[in-house]
């Protein structure tokens, strides 16, 4: 059989990559490769249509096993996580009931967001009750100026336990920059805050304190190797300020906590979990930190291997989450789940569908828990560790953007991180990609199943959303600095919708007339394109006369006349609708016609193709129909 498995490809010669390239630009028929193939990301590099053995060649990627330094293809031999659920801490008994009832549910990994004003002992006690701090991973979070006091509690909370130190294990989400990044408000003093809270949790050695909350970039609009980079340079701002301060070098890496965000592109948030373990490598092995133990990941100078080891956390994004067609959201956090567990993150928190309208309940929950068991006990995502290892495509995507965030980290690193978010660096940076794809939505250059692309026609919204209750603690007030933008992708088309639902539904009538296969793709085209907007969309399978078309409009209120048809036949048939539409209702012909200077010329303004801005088109007939 071993036998037989070998000779399987011995009888086809081998195919050169130039060989390839010449079937390749003869298939094309003369059209340019470059343009047609080769994908220009927005990351700042370019991807071929294919890559061969040949390019992974010297690749420092594919030299090292998991668990062994870089780690690029893992901190660890497996590829188990922490199946984690975030509980927002209202009720500390109620808190603490769901903490126990989701244990049993397949949780390893709990997430308390704990009002700053709710931080005392008793409370802690409360919502800690039964719950064994060496068998689940705890994850704290809470306003930054009671996170020093939330660690204190924390430890002496175990001591009193009887907890072993050395087992308990998880972190207290402190971000040092989170009021530059999320409210615009300095960070003063914030190397000796951070300082003493990594002193305050020394006695649990497992437990991370200083938090790189690079999640508020990707939720921000940011692109993966800004993302990366700045998160390397939030990083590594934390770990040089430290060792400055007196702080051993070890220590203080052992207590940095990578929270990342994951996008929707499948293969390049891969390769970005396996830059940011071989980026963060090199940087904490820059410190030499001094391994003090008899381990067997020491160097041989001594220097602890394990320091360099990046602590991941993953959470799927809200930048592409949707209120319309909210299911979705179920394909979409499946997929960011895929991608973080299959390139090896430590844990995972996938949120619940619906938060984007809600707070989430019983049955959203539930699903995100379900969503990340099937990966671990139907797909066995677990049971292999870097499978995307070898593969000549992302081993190249993992180089190219660990070589963009690299320069991008190098950039920020030169004044440092803090001076960056001072002088907002990193969040007009951010905007602007935010912007950029804010335009590409409305272009449709990047795609929102049912926000910008085949929406429900039929949905209401309006009705579910449900405010949810803010925590102010004071932090945004007089901010004099520049915060990160919050608006999710789909914001502007929701809103714009939304408003079609409080209006009331204006309705667009296909008037399709002419060749079958035209009027028919043409009319399909301009209802989804409406529909985007809420509109009451009225299709038909053809009309013998654009005459018997209007009238069937009229007889059903038209607010909007869509004229479908041919190039061909809008020269005659787009004049004759406007003179006897008379600007009753507003005329827009589908297409963008040869003749269409000629029908401009003769009054006739909108038309809608590939190349209309949906968002600015739809706004503009909202202005026009009185809707705000």
């Amino acid at each position: 059989m071993a036998n037989q498995k070998e000779k399987l490809f011995s009888d086809f010669p081998p195919v050169s990559t130039e060989e390839w390239m010449a079937k390749i630009t003869a298939d094309l028929k003369g059209a340019d490769f470059e343009k047609k193939l080769v994908w220009r990301t927005n990351e700042g590099f370019n991807v071929n249509p294919f890559y061969r053995s040949e390019n992974t060649e010297g690749l420092a990627t594919a030299d090292s096993l998991p668990g062994e330094f870089p780690y690029v293809r893992g901190t660890k031999k497996d590829n188990d996580w922490y199946t984690r659920q975030d509980i927002c801490v209202n009720d500390f008994k109620a808190a603490n009931a769901k903490a126990l009832d989701v244990l049993n549910k397949g949780i390893t990994s709990l997430g308390f967001s704990i009002d700053g004003d709710d931080v005392n002992a008793e409370n802690i006690r409360t919502l800690l009750k039964d719950i064994l701090p060496e068998a689940v991973e705890l994850n704290f979070s809470t306003c930054y100026r009671k996170s020093l006091e939330l660690t204190k509690i924390l430890v002496e909370y175990y001591k009193e336990s009887g907890a072993d130190m050395l087992k308990c294990f998880g972190s207290v989400n402190y971000d040092p920059f989170k009021p530059l990044l999320k409210k615009g408000r300095d960070a003063e003093g914030w190397v000796e805050k951070a300082a003493e809270i990594v002193k305050a949790a020394a006695p649990l050695p497992r437990f991370r304190v200083l938090a790189v909350n690079a999640h508020a970039t990707n939720d921000g609009g940011a692109y993966i190797y800004q993302e990366l980079g700045y998160a390397l340079a939030n990083g590594n701002q934390l770990l040089s300020a430290l060792v400055e301060a007196g702080l051993d070098a070890t220590l203080v890496a052992k207590k940095i906590k990578f929270n990342f965000g994951i996008g929707g592109n499948y293969f390049m948030e891969i390769a970005k979990f396996r830059a940011a373990r071989w980026l963060w490598a090199e940087i904490v092995d820059a410190y030499k930190p001094i391994c003090n133990h008899d381990c067997p990941n020491k160097a041989e100078d001594g220097t602890c291997r394990c320091a360099s080891k990046i602590y991941a956390h993953a959470q799927t994004s809200t930048f592409n989450k949707t209120i319309y067609d909210a299911h979705v959201n179920l394909l979409r956090t499946q997929t960011e789940a895929m991608s973080a567990t299959i390139a090896g993150v430590n844990s995972l928190t996938v949120r619940p569908f619906d938060e984007t309208y809600k707070t989430s309940d019983d049955f959203s929950e539930r699903i995100a828990r379900n969503q990340q068991l099937l990966l671990k006990e139907e797909c066995h995502f677990d049971k292999i560790t870097d499978p995307s290892s070898g593969s000549y495509y992302i081993e190249n995507l993992t180089k190219s953007i660990a070589e963009q965030a690299w320069k991008l980290f190098l950039e920020t690193d030169e004044k440092g991180f803090y001076e960056a978010l001072k002088a907002g660096t990193v969040q007009t940076a951010v905007k602007a990609s935010a912007d950029a794809r804010f335009k590409g939505l409305a272009t449709r250059r990047e795609i929102l199943l049912g926000t910008n692309q085949f929406p429900n026609f039929t949905e209401k919204a309006e009705s579910k959303i449900v405010e949810k209750e803010s925590h102010d603690c004071g932090c945004s007030k007089d901010a004099p600095y520049l915060a990160l933008p919050t608006d999710r992708l789909a914001t502007a088309f929701e809103s714009m919708r939304l408003a079609t639902e409080k209006h009331g539904a204006p309705t667009v009538f296909m008037l399709t007339i002419g060749n079958l296969g035209m009027r028919l793709a043409r009319a399909q085209f301009s209802s989804n394109f409406f529909a985007c907007a809420g509109y009451k969309v009225i299709d038909n399978l053809g009309f013998e006369t654009v005459e018997a078309g209007v009238k069937a409009a009229r007889e059903k209120k038209a607010d909007i006349i869509v004229l479908c048809s041919s190039d061909d036949e809008y020269a005659t048939l787009a004049p004759e609708a406007y003179k006897l539409i008379a600007g009753k209702e507003h005329f827009v012909v589908a297409g963008a016609p040869a003749c269409m200077d000629e029908l401009k010329a003769l009054g006739i303004e909108h038309f809608v193709n590939v190349k209309s801005n949906v968002l600015e088109t739809l706004r503009m007939f909202n202005a026009k129909l009185g809707i705000n």
